[in-house]
């Protein structure tokens, strides 16, 4: 079940891509949103971070965080939102994927207002979380937030800067025990950015798309030094050892070859919300062990 939550989570990072809406307008209090349904992860964890809890009725089928969300009502997600349920909680405002036409269509019909999103690289983070605080009147917090994220960001950069970047493989997701299915960030988007912030050189940054599906002999001819696999759910130490074993059929890979395959199981490396820079720093302590003891 973890794992497939964690596939359906990854696989929901790159069916998507930067903010759409209208950004910077600041409306009277009066026409702020009060009622407002976010069945995004990362968005709900802006609206919490930058102080409209209160504003918040319902969230989606993956949102985890924070602990607050518990007692919110559930409309779905990208692939089954529940717009019933949507309508009958009587929202000002929602939160959907830029992908979502049907789903915006219906609730433009109805006259709700929506804030239509897509991820993007990794400053469009605090962009998406000043533009997020215009529009739910909360300015001042997103501003702080914000300016807080980029600055971890500088820090984790000035902390790896002049050292090597080994040349990584970053995989969010592949069939368990097989080097099947191995889908690998591309050079766009905000988990490539994240691997650079921390240090590393993306092997794949040639290829102008958020992901790659990577064969073995392709992975071969990139000969990754480190191979990063990120997932959304933890793994356990068992799971770990199992997985990295299926990577021995490629020992001629420096990685392979090295000890160098790291797995990291945490929701705040493939979600680009206000946890982005701790993603990173996560990251960075794979690539450069020795600068984040």
């Amino acid at each position: 079940m973890k794992l497939r939550r964690a596939i359906v989570a990854a696989a929901l990072l790159l069916m998507t891509s930067l903010p759409s809406a209208s950004p910077g307008s600041r409306q009277p209090a009066e026409q702020r949103p009060s009622r407002i349904i976010s069945a995004i992860p990362a968005v709900t964890e802006m609206l919490f971070a930058i102080g409209a809890r209160p504003q918040v009725v319902a969230v989606g089928s993956f949102d985890n965080y924070p602990p607050e969300i518990a007692g919110l009502a559930r409309v779905g997600a990208l692939i089954d939102p529940d717009l019933e349920k949507m309508l009958a909680l009587r929202p000002d405002l929602v939160v959907v994927y830029d992908t979502q036409v049907d789903l915006r269509r219906q609730l433009e019909r109805a006259r709700i207002p929506v804030f239509r999103y897509r991820h993007a690289g990794l400053a469009d983070v605090t962009a998406t979380v000043r533009e997020l605080g215009a529009r739910v009147g909360r300015p001042a917090a997103a501003e702080a937030v914000a300016a807080d994220i980029e600055r971890s960001l500088a820090a984790i950069r000035t902390r790896v800067a002049g050292l090597r970047p080994p040349r990584t493989l970053v995989v969010f997701g592949r069939e368990k025990g097989a080097l099947r299915g191995i889908y690998a960030s591309g050079g766009v988007g905000f988990i490539h950015d994240m691997v650079e912030a921390a240090g590393g050189t993306n092997i794949f940054a040639d290829v102008r798309r958020e992901s790659v599906q990577a064969t073995s002999e392709l992975i071969l001819a990139r000969s990754p030094d480190v191979i990063l696999e990120l997932n959304a759910a933890p793994i356990s130490d068992g799971e770990q050892a199992a997985e990295r074993g299926v990577w021995q059929v490629l020992s001629a890979v420096p990685a392979v070859r090295n000890h160098r395959i790291h797995m990291i199981g945490d929701e705040r490396t493939v979600i680009p919300g206000p946890r982005v820079a701790q993603g990173t720093q996560l990251i960075a302590r794979a690539l450069h062990p020795d600068r984040f003891k």
